[in-house]
């Protein structure tokens, strides 16, 4: 038995410099036919996108789905809140976490799984400035360390 064949459709490379990411969950999407057939065609935007638990229901908001070409009157909004599924246990510990101070829900990637349509949330905590400053200064020092112990060979 092979892997599972992933087709990623969209990433929010953004988030992860951002946030500080602690959990991440899959969640399956509900869509129409038009977004389903936009997805397949790499037609996806993750950036400014963020989930939210309300009423025991998981929803992604803002997450921009291209209008499928040869939709015509049956296409969708590019931009309406869509629910996402996990299981009810799943989906109360996520709302118990972003009751915590400075935790949100951050889509992460968007895919095909078995021609399911899915999305990685992660529980996520924002980054302040200086953590980002000293994230790139931590990256720019290792680089200069490989740069020197290349240099001595």
């Amino acid at each position: 038995m092979g892997a599972v064949p992933v087709k990623v459709v969209c990433e929010n490379r953004k988030a992860r410099h951002d946030y500080f990411i602690l959990e991440t969950f899959e969640a399956g999407m509900v869509l129409t036919g038009t977004e389903v057939k936009s997805l397949r065609a790499g037609r996806g935007n993750l950036k400014e996108s963020y989930a939210r638990v309300e009423n025991g229901e998981l929803w992604l908001y803002d997450m921009h789905i291209s209008p499928y070409e040869q939709g015509n009157r049956f296409n969708h909004e590019p931009k309406r809140p869509r629910k996402l599924l996990m299981h009810k246990g799943e989906i109360m510990h996520l709302w118990g976490r972003t009751r915590e101070k400075g935790l949100t829900l951050v889509p992460l990637r968007c895919y095909f799984k078995d021609g399911r349509a899915k999305v990685e949330i992660a529980l996520a905590k924002g980054k302040k400035l200086y953590d980002r400053r000293e994230e790139i200064a931590a990256r720019e020092a290792k680089r200069e360390v490989e740069r020197a112990l290349r240099g001595k060979e």
